[in-house]
C-alpha cells in the first residue's frame, strides 16, 4: 500500500513539472475584484467543484506557494483518501500557510491513517497557527494515541492552546473521550485561559455524549455563573445537565431566571431533563413568559418533550398570558395530553375552531400540531394534511401525526390506521409528505414494516422523484426501501454535478461584498466570503439578482441555534432544480455566521441559515459563505413566519460597467 501511494505522489510531481506553470505571471491574470482574477486559482477551484482528484493532485507539488495552498484546501472539500500521502508530505512544506492548509485538509478527510504523521509533525512544528491546525486535525482523525497527545500537549501560545481545545472537542464529537481529556477540558474552562480555549472546552463538555460530570460540579457552576462570555456560559449550562445532585433543580432554576443572556437561560431549561416538574415549576412558568421569544419557545418545547407529571390546570392558568403562536401550540399540546377525557371533549372543539380562524398558514400549522396532544384528533389532522393548500400546514400536520405515533402510550388498535395514512402520504407526490412518511416507516421503534404486505409503493414513489431537486426525499425513501427489505442501509446517493461555478459573476464580487437583508423585524447586513466559498456566494448573488428570496419567510427558527430561510415552499422541503457543491474552508461557525442548508454533502441549492451562537458541530459539514456584520439583534428576534421583504447586493457594479465609465 505504501509503495502504491509513493508512486501516486511521484506521478503527481512529474505531472506538475510537465503541465503546470512554474510561477505566476501577468499573462495568467484577468480583471477581477478578488483573487480569482488568477486563472490558475479558477482552475483549482473548478477542479474542486468537479471533485476531480487526479487533476488536482499535481497542484500539491506546484512551485507556486499559493497554488499548493489552495490545492490542499481544495481537498478539504473533495475529501478523497487518494490524496492523503501527498497532503501528509505537505506537512513538511517550507511555507507555513501550505502546512496549515494541508493539516486542515487531512482533518476534513477524516482518515485515521493520517494520525501518525500529524503527531510526528507536532513534535517539530514551530509556527503557532500551524500547531493549532495540526491539533484540531488530530481531533478529527485521532484514536487513543491522538487522545493522549491532545490531553498532554504543552501548548506554549494562545493559538496552540485554542487548537488543542478544538482538537479535544473534535474527539468528543467522534464519541472519543478519556478521563484525561475530561480533566483537561475542565482545566481549560478556567477564567485565566483565552476565550477560544474556554469556548471549545465548554462545547466538549456540553456535546460529548455519556459524560458524567458530577465530580466537576463546582468548576462547572463557577463557569456557568461567572464566565464573562455568554457563549461559554451557555455551553456550560448545557453541560450542567450531566451533573447529578439533589440541588440540580435549584442551581439550574437560578441560572434560568437570572442570567442576562437569553441563550444561557434557555440552555439551563434544556438541561432540566428528568427533573420533577414540581421542583422546576417556577423556572418553567417564568421561561414560558420570558421577554425573549426564543427563550419562551425553547421552554415550551422542553415541556412538550417532558410532559409527564405536568398538571394541565397549571398550564391552563398561564395560557392566557402566552401570546406567541408557537409557545401556545406546545403548551396546548401538553394540556390536551394531560387532561382528563371530559376536559378534552370541551377543549378540542375550541382549539379546532381557533385552527379554522387562524390568520396565517404558520398559525394554522401550530394549532394543528397542538391538537395532536389528543390521539382522538388524528382523523381531523390527517384530513387537514391532505386538504391543505399551503405546504407548511401539510408538513406540520404530518409531523404531528408522527409525533402521535411515537408516543409510548400509542394505542395498538390504531396502528393499521396510521400505517394507511403514511402509505397515503408516500403516494401523495408531495416531497415533504413522502420524505417524512418514509422516515417514519424506517423507524424500527414504530415497527411499521409488519403493517404492509407489499412495499412496491415505496419504489413507485421513488421513480417519480426529480433529481437533484428531490434528493432529500430520495435519501429517505432509499433508507425506507432498504429497511423494509431487511437490507443494510445503502450508501447515500450522490447528487449529479449540475451547476458549475459562474466565474464571470464571481470575479465581479468584492472580497468584503455586503448584502442588505430586509425583514419584517428590521434589516440585517451580511458580508460575503467570496474567496472562501466562490460557488456558494455566486449562487446566492445570482438568486438575489433574480429576486428569488423576496417575499419568502423564515420557515425554521431553532432557539439558540439558527434562523433559516430561502425556501419557496415555506416548510423546509423546497429546493431548486440544481444543486451546488459543498465548500469547506478553515472557518468556525460563530454567532451570526451564514451557512448553506443541505441534506448532506453536495446537496445545497437555495436554503441558508444564520447562527444564533457558536455551533461548532456544523464546522466542516455545512458551507460557511457569509457573516452578519450589522443587525444581529434582528436575527435574535426572528420567528417562524417572519417575512424576508427583499435582499439587495449593496453597491453592485459589474466590472464591465466600471470599465466603460
Amino acid at each position: 500500500m505504501k509503495l502504491h501511494y509513493t508512486w501516486l505522489l511521484a506521478l503527481g510531481t512529474l505531472a506538475s513539472c510537465q503541465y503546470l506553470p512554474m510561477q505566476r505571471s501577468t499573462s495568467n491574470l484577468e480583471p477581477a475584484n478578488n483573487k480569482f482574477g488568477d486563472i490558475t486559482l479558477q482552475q483549482i477551484y473548478t477542479l474542486q467543484d468537479e471533485r476531480n482528484t487526479s487533476s488536482l493532485l499535481p497542484f500539491l507539488s506546484n512551485p507556486n506557494t499559493a497554488y499548493r495552498q489552495h490545492a490542499a484546501l481544495a481537498f478539504a472539500s473533495v475529501q478523497d483518501t487518494v490524496a492523503l500521502p501527498a497532503l501528509e508530505h505537505l506537512l513538511a512544506d517550507s511555507v507555513a500557510s501550505v502546512r496549515k492548509a494541508s493539516a486542515y485538509a487531512l482533518g476534513q478527510t477524516g482518515h485515521a491513517q493520517s494520525e501518525p504523521e500529524l503527531i510526528l509533525q507536532l513534535k517539530s512544528e514551530q509556527d503557532p497557527e500551524v500547531q493549532a491546525e495540526l491539533l484540531e486535525a488530530l481531533g478529527k482523525v485521532g484514536t487513543a494515541a491522538g487522545a493522549e497527545v491532545l490531553a498532554t500537549y504543552p501548548a506554549n501560545s494562545p493559538e496552540a492552546l485554542a487548537g488543542q481545545a478544538w482538537g479535544i472537542y473534535r474527539l468528543g464529537q467522534r464519541q472519543q473521550q478519556t478521563p484525561q481529556l475530561v480533566q483537561k477540558a475542565i482545566e481549560l474552562i478556567a477564567p485565566t485561559n483565552i476565550y477560544e480555549a474556554r469556548l471549545a472546552a465548554a462545547h466538549f463538555l456540553a456535546r460529548t455524549p455519556k459524560l458524567d460530570l458530577t465530580p466537576f460540579r463546582q468548576p462547572l457552576l463557577n463557569a456557568a455563573t461567572s464566565d464573562k462570555a455568554p457563549e461559554v456560559r451557555m455551553a456550560i449550562a448545557q453541560a450542567l445537565g450531566k451533573v447529578r445532585g439533589i440541588d440540580k433543580a435549584s442551581f439550574l432554576s437560578t441560572i434560568a431566571q437570572s442570567d442576562p443572556d437569553y441563550r444561557v437561560r434557555l440552555n439551563a431549561i434544556r438541561s432540566m431533563n428528568g427533573l420533577e416538574f414540581a421542583d422546576i415549576k417556577t423556572a418553567i412558568l417564568a421561561g414560558l413568559q420570558d421577554q425573549n421569544i426564543n427563550a419562551a419557545i425553547a421552554t415550551s418545547e422542553f415541556l412538550l418533550s417532558n410532559s409527564n407529571g405536568v398538571p394541565a390546570q397549571t398550564l391552563l392558568e398561564v395560557l392566557p398570558n402566552l401570546l406567541d403562536a408557537r409557545v401556545r401550540s406546545n403548551v396546548i399540546w401538553v394540556i390536551l395530553k394531560n387532561s382528563q377525557v371530559q376536559n378534552r371533549l370541551y377543549l378540542n372543539p375550541r382549539y379546532k375552531q381557533q385552527f379554522q380562524h387562524a390568520r396565517t398558514p404558520y398559525d394554522k400549522a401550530n394549532l394543528l400540531k397542538a391538537l395532536s396532544g389528543d390521539i382522538s384528533n388524528y382523523n381531523f389532522i390527517a384530513e387537514q394534511v391532505f386538504l391543505a393548500e399551503e405546504p407548511v400546514i401539510a408538513t406540520t400536520g404530518m409531523e404531528a401525526l408522527i409525533l402521535m405515533r411515537q408516543q409510548p402510550d400509542f394505542p395498538r388498535r390504531l396502528e393499521p390506521a396510521f400505517a394507511d395514512i403514511f402509505k397515503l402520504a408516500i403516494g401523495s407526490g408531495d416531497v415533504a409528505l413522502v420524505g417524512m412518511a418514509a422516515a417514519a416507516i424506517r423507524d424500527p421503534k414504530l415497527n411499521l414494516r409488519s403493517q404492509y404486505s407489499d412495499y412496491s409503493f415505496l419504489t413507485q414513489a421513488q421513480q417519480k422523484l426529480q433529481l437533484p431537486r428531490d434528493m432529500e426525499t430520495n435519501i429517505e425513501l432509499q433508507k425506507a426501501i432498504d429497511y423494509v427489505n431487511g437490507k443494510p442501509e445503502s450508501e447515500t446517493p450522490q447528487n449529479p454535478f449540475t451547476h458549475p461555478i459562474d466565474w464571470e459573476l464571481v470575479k465581479n464580487i468584492n472580497p468584503n461584498q455586503q448584502v442588505l437583508l430586509r425583514t419584517e423585524k428590521g434589516s440585517i447586513i451580511l458580508q460575503l466570503f467570496v474567496e472562501a466559498a466562490p460557488g456558494s456566494v455566486a449562487n446566492f448573488v445570482e438568486l438575489t439578482q433574480q429576486d428569488f428570496f423576496d417575499g419568502l419567510y423564515f420557515h425554521r427558527v431553532v432557539p439558540n441555534f439558527v434562523a433559516q430561510g430561502g425556501d419557496k415552499r415555506g416548510d423546509g422541503w423546497g429546493s431548486s432544480d440544481y444543486s451546488i457543491r459543498s465548500e469547506f474552508a478553515p472557518l468556525h461557525y460563530y454567532e451570526g455566521y451564514v451557512g448553506m442548508a443541505s441534506a448532506g454533502k453536495d446537496t445545497e441549492s437555495n436554503q441558508w441559515f444564520i447562527t444564533h451562537s457558536p455551533t461548532p458541530h456544523l464546522d466542516g459539514r455545512y458551507t460557511i459563505f457569509a457573516k452578519v456584520i450589522d443587525g444581529m439583534d434582528v436575527v435574535h428576534r426572528l420567528e417562524v413566519g417572519d417575512k424576508i421583504v427583499d435582499v439587495e447586493v449593496l453597491g453592485w457594479q459589474p466590472l464591465a460597467a466600471s470599465a466603460a465609465e
